[in-house]
């Protein structure tokens, strides 16, 4: 009998240490089994932390954010007419010492061109020369040279009384067309003055 005693009591003894044990490493198991806290924390930075690494490439990464401003072009920008600048040609070219644009008028014969002095303004095809002021004259050299022109017809030396003989024409005539060298209805040319004041050259202006 004792030694049957016994031997149930260390039977009981190593059933109560087994469920001990079992008991000692549930909470063990339980917690990586709940371990739903600890998976969340490996997979969070595989989604949360990916998301930024893979949207960069494709979003941000690959092309700056768009300012609202056009890329440069390696050009100044060209700032748009006014609306009130003058339009066409306004300005004539400008011209060697001692010689300006004027407008021939009655009382110019072959020594002595009487004239208007001239403004630009602007024109369609070319610029244009208005008359402007009182009456000027200005002696014509006996060595003067004349010259014609027209868009009929190449340039024309001439003496400068043939010369003169056609500005009066075109005085009395603007609209008179005859000839190679017909009147413009404008009326100006170019003249060269000596440091005297005298007339050397006279150019006619070809009009279309």
């Amino acid at each position: 009998m004792p030694s049957s005693s016994s031997g149930k009591l260390l039977a009981t003894a190593l059933v109560a240490a087994a469920a001990f044990g079992l008991a000692a490493c549930g909470p063990d198991n339980s917690d990586q089994g709940a371990g739903g806290g600890s998976t969340a924390v490996t997979t969070a930075p595989t989604g949360a932390g990916a998301a930024p690494a893979t949207a960069a490439p494709t979003g941000a990464g690959s092309a700056p954010a768009a300012s609202g401003k056009p890329a440069p072009t390696g050009k100044p920008a060209q700032s748009a007419k006014p609306s009130d600048e003058p339009e066409g040609f306004c300005t004539h070219e400008p011209l060697p010492a001692g010689q300006k644009w004027v407008y021939p008028v009655k009382g110019t014969s072959a020594t002595t061109l009487v004239y208007k002095e001239t403004k630009d303004a602007c024109g369609v095809n070319d610029v244009v020369f208005e008359p402007v002021g009182a009456d000027k004259s200005a002696p014509i050299a006996p060595t003067a040279k004349g010259h014609l022109s027209s868009v009929l017809a190449p340039p024309k030396d001439v003496a400068v009384a043939d010369l003169v003989k056609h500005v009066n024409e075109c005085l009395a005539d603007p609209t008179n067309v005859k000839g190679s060298y017909p009147c413009s209805g404008v009326g100006d040319y170019k003249v060269a003055l000596d440091a005297s004041g005298k007339v050397t050259e006279l150019w006619e202006r070809a009009h279309s």
